[in-house]
């Protein structure tokens, strides 16, 4: 019980900065939401559609370099900090590489808005937010590159405080672009696309100060000569963020998929999914956090060649995020008409927002299983399977769920919107059993080899 009680305290000092980091970050997007929402329900439902293109691209993307966190934290744990720098800039290398492709997806996907079934103003106003958000995204990758960087050595604090300087600065930003204060250009929605960009500029330059000036980094000297393009440090760093990416990639699709489905049935009910949407993925942030610091626990623990001590963090992990799960979705069953509340004032909005976000409630329980399971998959540097797993929970099962239930009559009557929740609890929950299953297995072959 002690071994697991330490272990529990590491996690929270881990996790706690980490989630406020995460928090900071969604804030942004919900910042939009909300601002964006009192200027006009257009310009909330613009955003949507507009985050519905920008976080799979994006997620991905970041989820490629998700990989050296891990990677530096079992550098880290083995001693070989030397090998720290070279890996930081193979990782850079990577970035430059990975955002060209999503440059040019976040460019062109609005040309997707006219094969769908909406209005010419929602459709300009999305496109605006989706080009300006497109001006931070170079800023946002590098950003990502140093804070895993600085994850993985387990300084987790530096990314909270300059996460929350960012979005200090996006608030103000937001209001002066949405309605043109001080002679700026009134832009609505598209102003809050800017803001967030140029917040991202600010996090860019932030950490790159940071991780220069503290006396903890000293001793790594980045950037302090230039290290070349190495092919094969790359393709392992790609081999293994890939399928994290791709994993991502499904997860956040699963929601878009849901969003553009939703956009022919008017923007009340696009508004409304936005707003439980918005609001489920800001709580998901205290598993996504827990299990990134099982992640660093976990790889921490493999470098040193302590896979009992591995299992002790994956537990610890479990017990925190599921006592969490039980706070949040009580909490979240009881306040949920106020919380709809705080995004729209339209009364149709807040009456079917409040009701979806009771399906948000449910699928938490879910949502912390797989995501502290993932977190310590990464740790492992077992991957591959986590794409394969949520290919199969998300695609092949929660999609088809949420379209049967959702538009079709096959199984009960139409149910809209709330047939789309249903599907995602079940590719969720399908999602969860599979990777606690892999975990499961990994942690038996894992003290097998390090036993024998």
């Amino acid at each position: 019980m002690i071994q697991y009680q330490q272990e529990i305290r590491r996690l929270v000092r881990l996790a706690l900065p980490i989630l406020l980091a995460q928090v900071a970050q969604t804030a942004m997007t919900l910042v939009d939401t909300i601002m964006a929402g009192r200027y006009s329900a257009i310009d909330l439902a613009a955003i949507s559609i507009a985050s519905s293109f920008w976080l799979p691209i994006v997620l991905t993307s970041q989820g490629i370099i998700m990989a050296l966190t891990p990677i530096v934290a079992q550098l880290n744990g083995a001693q070989k900090k030397e090998k720290i720098p070279d890996a930081v800039a193979q990782g850079l290398w990577l970035t430059l590489l990975v955002f060209i492709p999503a440059g040019l997806l976040l460019y062109t996907s609005p040309l997707l808005l006219h094969l769908m079934d909406v209005s010419s103003v929602m459709a300009e106003k999305t496109t605006g937010y989706l080009h300006a958000m497109l001006l931070g995204l170079p800023a946002y990758l590098y950003y990502q590159v140093l804070r895993n960087y600085a994850e993985g050595l387990s300084h987790t604090i530096p990314g909270m405080c300059i996460g929350f300087a960012a979005l200090l600065l996006n608030i103000p930003l937001n209001y002066l672009l949405i309605y043109g204060v001080w002679g700026l250009p009134e832009l609505g929605g598209v102003g809050c696309g800017f803001a967030s960009a140029a917040a991202m500029w600010f996090m860019a330059i932030a950490m790159t100060v940071y991780v220069l000036k503290s006396p903890s980094y000293q001793e790594y000297r980045l950037f302090r000569h230039f290290i070349g393009w190495h092919t094969e440090s790359i393709l392992r760093i790609f081999k293994l963020g890939a399928p994290i990416a791709m994993a991502l990639f499904c997860e956040v699709t699963l929601f878009t998929v849901v969003a553009l489905l939703l956009a022919p049935l008017g923007p009340e009910i696009v508004a409304s999914h936005q707003v439980a949407l918005n609001y489920s993925s800001l709580i998901f942030m205290l598993p996504l956090s827990l299990g990134y610091a099982v992640t660093i626990r976990v790889g921490h623990s493999m470098g040193e060649q302590q896979p009992q001590q591995a299992k002790v963090a994956v537990f610890s992990g479990l017990i925190v995020g599921l006592s969490m799960t039980v706070i949040t979705a009580t909490l979240t069953i009881l306040l949920r008409h106020w919380i709809a509340t705080q995004y729209t004032e339209e009364p149709f909005v807040i009456t079917l927002a409040a009701h979806l976000i009771i399906f948000a409630a449910i699928y938490q329980f879910s949502d912390t299983v797989q995501a502290i399971s993932s977190g310590a998959l990464r740790g492992f540097k077992d991957t591959r399977v986590i794409f394969l797993i949520t290919l199969f929970a998300y695609w092949l099962i929660g999609v088809p769920a949420g379209i049967l239930l959702g538009l079709t009559d096959w199984i009960t009557p139409r149910m809209g919107p709330q047939g789309f929740w249903i599907g995602i609890i079940i590719g969720l929950t399908t999602a969860a059993t599979l990777l606690a299953f892999r975990l499961r297995k990994t942690l038996r072959k894992t003290l097998t080899v390090y036993t024998i």
